[in-house]
């Protein structure tokens, strides 16, 4: 089927940065949009990010100018470039993938997967 693995996830002093990574793999037909999301703990899961077929992005008012979303579409990866971290943004970070994809019944589906997620830790 389809599998998000994320990566690049760490433990960093506030103002540092980091980049996640996220490689989409299996049965794909067609990526479209790619996001990520984020949880802290005792918290519900937000958007962070989306970036669009067309390379448009939105962002959560919170990380705009901090955070910038790409994607190499060649090898159905979408990035996360994040800048001056704050400790609010400690999260674990997950990946989604919207995708068309052959099922199991050899006919095209589409639908959204998710990846495992990866520790995001920053400390002040």
């Amino acid at each position: 089927q389809v599998q998000l693995v994320e990566s690049g996830g760490g433990l960093v002093q506030a103002g540092g940065s980091l980049r996640l990574s996220c490689v989409a793999s299996g049965t794909i037909l067609s990526v479209y949009s790619m996001g990520w999301y984020r949880q802290a703990p005792g918290k519900q899961r937000d958007l962070v990010a989306v970036i669009a077929t067309g390379d448009s992005t939105n962002y959560t008012e919170s990380v705009k100018g901090r955070f910038t979303i790409s994607r190499d579409n060649a090898k159905n990866t979408v990035y996360l470039q994040m800048t001056s971290l704050k400790s609010e943004d400690t999260a674990v970070y997950y990946c989604n993938a919207d995708v068309r994809f052959w099922t199991g019944w050899n006919v095209p589906g589409r639908r959204n997967f998710w990846g495992q997620g990866t520790q995001v830790s920053v400390s002040s």
